[in-house]
C-alpha cells in the first residue's frame, strides 16, 4: 500500500449574496449555471436552495495542484457570479440568512426531499466542505471508516464557520451541525461490520422506500456512491481556502495512515460512538477551544493536543505526500481560531463600539466576502 497515491477531491458549497446589500441573492439560476459551466465546466452544480452553489474539484494528486485549482476555481466562479450582481461567501451559515425567504431549486430530487422532510428541508440554509480520499479496492472502506470516526470531531473543530443563525449569535461555533441533526441518517454513523453489512443496510432502506440510493445516508463520513473514496462530510465550509486545503491534507494523511496500519483506531467499546458524539458536541460549541474526552485513558484534553498528536502520528504520510506546507495553517487555526472566531470578534468589536446589530452583521459579511477570495478585509 506504500505506493498507493490516495488521490483526493474537494467539494465546496457557497452562498450567493447580493453584491450591493449583502443579503442572500435569488439569481436567474438557469442563466447563472449556464454561464458558470461555460467558463468552468461541469464542476459547478446547483444546491438545494437557489442562494447556494457548489464547486467540485477534479481528481487531485498533490496539494500544490489542489491549491492552484481550488484558488483558480473560486476566483473564476466569483467573476461569473459578479456578472449577475452577486458575490460568493464561504461560510456554513449566512449572518443575515432567513430560511423562510429562500427559494428551492427546481429539481425532481429536491421536490422529493420536500415531500419527505418538510420543514427540515426548507430550514437547510447551510453550506459544507466535503473531502474525498481514495482507498485501495482491496481495502474495506467500512473498516477504514469505523477507525477514522474517532477523529471526526477534530475536523469539525478546525473548520467551524457558522456562529450566526437568523440574525442572531447562537452561542455555537458550528450551528450548521446543530441544524443538520434535524435530518435523519445524519451525524456519526453506526459501526457496520464491513462493506457487505453496510450494503445490506442500504438495500434494506431502499426496499422500504426510505432512500433512493446510499447518497441519501447523510452521515459525517461515508463511502461515496460513485467513487472509490471515503468521503468526510463533517467539516464546516472554510472561509479561508488555505484552511480547507489544510483540512483536506490532514484527512488524506489520516486515511493513508489507517490503510497502512490496520490496528490503528480499531479498539472500541459500547461507549465509543457516544463519546465521539460527545466530542462532536464540544467541537460544535467550542471549536478549537474545546476539550475532548479520550476513551483510551478517560483524560479530558484540549483539541490542540489531539490535533498535534494526530499530526505526529501521521508524520510519515505528511512527508510522503509533501504536504507540510499545506498543513501549516493548522497552527494558526489553533492559536487564532477559525472563521467562526473571526466573525464573532468582528461582530463583538462592532457592537462594543456602539453599532447596532445589523451594522455589526454587515461588517461580518464584508469580511466574509473579502476573505472568501483571499483579499485583505477591514473590520
Amino acid at each position: 500500500m506504500a505506493s498507493f497515491e490516495h488521490s483526493f477531491g474537494i467539494e465546496e458549497e457557497f452562498f450567493l449574496i447580493d453584491a450591493t446589500t449583502g443579503a442572500l441573492g435569488s439569481p436567474a439560476l438557469d442563466r447563472l449555471l449556464q454561464d458558470a459551466r461555460g467558463k468552468l465546466g461541469d464542476v459547478v452544480t446547483t444546491e438545494l436552495l437557489q442562494s447556494q452553489i457548489e464547486i467540485a474539484s477534479p481528481i487531485l494528486r498533490s496539494h500544490d495542484e489542489a491549491r492552484e485549482i481550488m484558488s483558480r476555481t473560486r476566483r473564476s466562479l466569483s467573476e461569473v457570479v459578479a456578472g449577475h450582481g452577486l458575490q460568493l461567501v464561504a461560510a456554513s451559515t449566512h449572518p443575515l440568512g432567513v430560511w423562510q425567504e429562500q427559494l428551492i431549486t427546481e429539481k425532481r430530487r429536491y421536490d422529493r426531499l420536500i415531500a419527505d422532510f418538510r420543514i427540515v428541508t426548507q430550514r437547510n440554509l447551510v453550506c459544507g466542505l466535503h473531502i474525498h480520499v481514495a482507498v485501495p479496492e482491496t481495502i474495506d472502506r467500512i473498516d477504514v471508516m469505523n477507525r477514522a470516526m474517532h477523529w471526526l470531531p477534530v475536523f469539525l473543530a478546525l473548520s467551524t464557520s457558522s456562529p450566526f443563525w437568523n440574525h442572531r449569535v447562537t452561542g455555537l461555533l458550528s450551528y450548521r451541525q446543530a441544524l443538520y441533526d434535524e435530518w435523519p441518517r445524519s451525524g456519526i454513523p453506526d459501526f457496520f461490520h464491513d462493506e457487505a453489512d453496510y450494503q445490506a443496510f442500504v438495500d434494506r432502506m431502499q426496499a422500504a422506500g426510505a432512500i433512493g440510493d446510499s447518497s441519501q445516508l447523510w452521515w459525517a463520513i461515508r463511502p461515496a456512491l460513485r467513487f472509490p473514496t471515503l468521503e468526510m462530510r463533517i467539516a464546516d465550509m472554510c472561509t479561508r481556502l488555505e484552511d480547507a486545503l489544510a483540512i483536506a491534507a490532514l484527512y488524506r494523511c489520516l486515511v493513508a495512515k489507517l490503510v497502512a496500519n490496520p490496528e490503528m483506531g480499531k479498539a472500541r467499546s459500547t461507549h465509543t460512538r457516544r463519546l465521539i458524539d460527545e466530542n462532536r458536541w464540544r467541537a460544535k460549541r467550542d471549536g478549537v477551544k474545546a476539550e475532548f474526552i479520550l476513551e483510551t485513558t478517560n483524560e479530558v484534553v484540549p483539541v490542540a493536543k489531539v490535533v498535534r498528536d494526530l499530526m505526529n502520528t501521521c508524520a510519515e504520510q505528511i512527508d510522503r505526500f509533501d504536504c507540510a506546507e499545506a498543513l501549516a495553517p493548522i497552527d494558526k487555526i489553533l492559536s487564532e481560531g477559525t472563521s467562526a472566531h473571526q466573525q464573532l470578534k468582528i461582530y463583538n468589536d462592532s457592537r462594543a463600539a456602539g453599532e447596532e446589530s445589523l451594522q455589526a452583521l454587515l461588517r461580518v459579511i464584508d469580511w466574509l466576502k473579502a476573505t472568501t477570495l483571499g483579499e485583505a478585509a477591514t473590520s
